[in-house]
């Protein structure tokens, strides 16, 4: 292609979550250097970024900007699920195509968006098969009072009573709120097996940081007895916490420290799952635009959804139908700055954003993960 291809940016780099935006801004910049480096894909990215700074009312007139004033037709960005479902309006209006690269609560599959990192089978589902035999089945779950913390606490109960299991506290706090003294009185009263964390950003790091320093004050609390579980904590945060977070859980389809991929497709060695997916996004997307010679939208899907890639999170497919990709499932331990890999999936997990194909009696004996050794 002889000209530059617009393509959109859109990441809040300021405001409550800005370690996790600027981590996939940083995959998405990566991945544009990547696909102007690369001589066989004949192809020359031009980002045209905007700034919600954090303001969820700001993204749909960020993303209006960017499809109004520039040739972009794809947009990379958006980090919350209030942030995604506020520019898909403008999606649908105009014909474009969004690619976000962030864990969500699935019950959703638009033509106007594809998803290419973890949905609730993908993440929360193995998390809980994993934990609940391990430590037990009675949980306290927090998280920030958006979509996300509700939706994924929502499904956490129905999979905890699946199990047998009790659900003895759900808490909220206002995005970017390190008030965190009331949940941690009643997680200490309530004495819960495990705490299921769907904080997000620095309500999160002050609630880790506040449990650890609850377990020196009562071993009972340490990690290894009732650990803290989250589905979108990554390597990129862990400085923000202080070594607070040793030996807690988290879930991902990529961990830096897990032997990564070399990948034929943009190789690279990414730092969290959430620059992996974004650096996969781009990739992909540019691989498409080369093999039809065609930047529309419809035709990029087309064609994304008919092939397998190689990635730095593995081999991945998209699902035509949901335009979710398939992704390996990886439970980590957070050990210093990183985290040990416990359990992997054998393949690639299909992805059922809307839960259709959840088995509640093969909740706790999970055959698709196996142990690290």
């Amino acid at each position: 292609m002889s000209d530059p291809l617009d393509i959109g940016v859109l990441f809040s780099r300021s405001g409550g979550y800005t370690l996790l935006a600027d981590e996939a801004h940083a995959g998405v910049m990566a991945g544009i250097a990547s696909v102007n480096e690369d001589p066989a894909l004949d192809v020359e990215l031009r980002a045209i970024e905007r700034d919600p700074e954090g303001r969820a009312d700001a993204y749909a007139a960020r993303c209006e900007d960017i499809l109004r004033n520039s040739g972009a037709r794809h947009i990379f960005g958006c980090t919350t699920s209030w942030s995604r479902k506020e520019v898909i309006p403008v999606l649908e209006r105009r014909g474009a195509m969004l690619w976000y690269t962030a864990p969500y609560e699935g019950f959703e599959a638009n033509d106007r968006v594809v998803y290419l990192h973890a949905c609730p089978n993908q993440h929360l589902v193995p998390l809980l098969a994993y934990a609940l035999p391990r430590f037990g089945r009675r949980a306290f779950l927090v998280g920030s009072n958006y979509i996300w913390g509700w939706e994924v606490n929502r499904l956490a109960r129905d999979i905890v009573s699946d199990a047998s299991g009790e659900v003895l506290g759900e808490r909220y706090l206002p995005i970017g709120d390190v008030d965190v003294g009331r949940l941690i009185a009643e997680v200490r009263a309530t004495r819960p097996d495990f705490v299921l964390n769907n904080l997000i950003g620095p309500s999160s790091y002050a609630f880790i940081r506040a449990y650890a320093a609850l377990g020196a004050g009562d071993p009972d609390f340490r990690a290894e007895r009732r650990p803290i579980l989250s589905c979108n904590l990554t390597e990129a945060e862990l400085s923000a916490l202080d070594g607070a977070g040793e030996g807690h859980l988290s879930v991902g389809p990529y961990f830096r420290d897990a032997g990564a991929h070399a990948p034929s497709l943009g190789g690279a060695i990414c730092r969290s799952s959430y620059y992996a997916a974004a650096f996969s996004a781009v990739r992909i997307f540019a691989d498409a635009v080369r093999s039809i010679g065609d930047a529309s939208p419809d035709a990029v899907a087309r064609c994304a959804t008919a092939r397998r890639y190689d990635t730095p999170m593995g081999p991945i497919a998209i699902d035509p139908q949901t335009q979710h990709a398939s992704l390996p499932v990886r439970i980590g331990q957070i050990r210093g700055a990183g985290f040990e890999v416990l359990q992997v999936s054998d393949a690639p997990v299909a992805p059922d954003p809307y839960l259709s194909r959840y088995d509640p009696h093969a909740l706790v004996t999970r055959p698709a993960l196996r142990v690290v050794p």
